[in-house]
């Protein structure tokens, strides 16, 4: 398992409005044999207590799986050209949404790399967003 600092921008398209979301963090990445696994934390605002995340992209570029723990967890199955049924917490409870994957590309360097990965959001078979998610890292950059 290596340190890795991680820059993610996620950007959303809902009726012709663009919205973008950049965080930068540290976390880890490691190398299961079978996909790579990055973990973060996403500090929220008080009173919200952190979220956990985990990403396991696919070597073979077929699959991403997103979960977030915390107050609100979900799970979001990412696959191309599949739509999958995934929930997703929030205040007023759980949310069942379809999410079809689009894109999912991973290049992995010495010592960085980059993920992106690009989906749609339905509820009741309505896309209600496009969605993508480029993530970045440098190993070993963590202080």
């Amino acid at each position: 398992m290596d340190k890795i600092l991680l820059k993610i921008t996620g950007t959303q398209l809902v009726d012709r409005q663009k919205d973008r979301i950049e965080l930068t963090t540290t976390g880890t990445i490691r190398d299961d044999g079978t996909a790579f696994v990055i973990r973060y934390t996403e500090q929220q605002e008080p009173p919200f207590a952190p979220v956990k995340v985990t990403v396991r992209i696919q070597k073979d570029e077929s699959a991403v799986e997103m979960t977030r723990s915390g107050e609100y967890g979900s799970c979001l199955m990412i696959e191309k050209a599949k739509r999958n049924l995934c929930h997703y917490g929030t205040q007023a409870g759980n949310m069942l949404m379809g999410i079809y994957g689009r894109e999912i590309e991973a290049r992995i360097e010495s010592g960085s790399g980059s993920f992106f990965f690009a989906y749609d959001i339905d509820f009741n078979g309505a896309v209600a967003s496009k969605n993508t998610v480029d993530m970045v890292f440098t190993k070993n950059k963590v202080h």
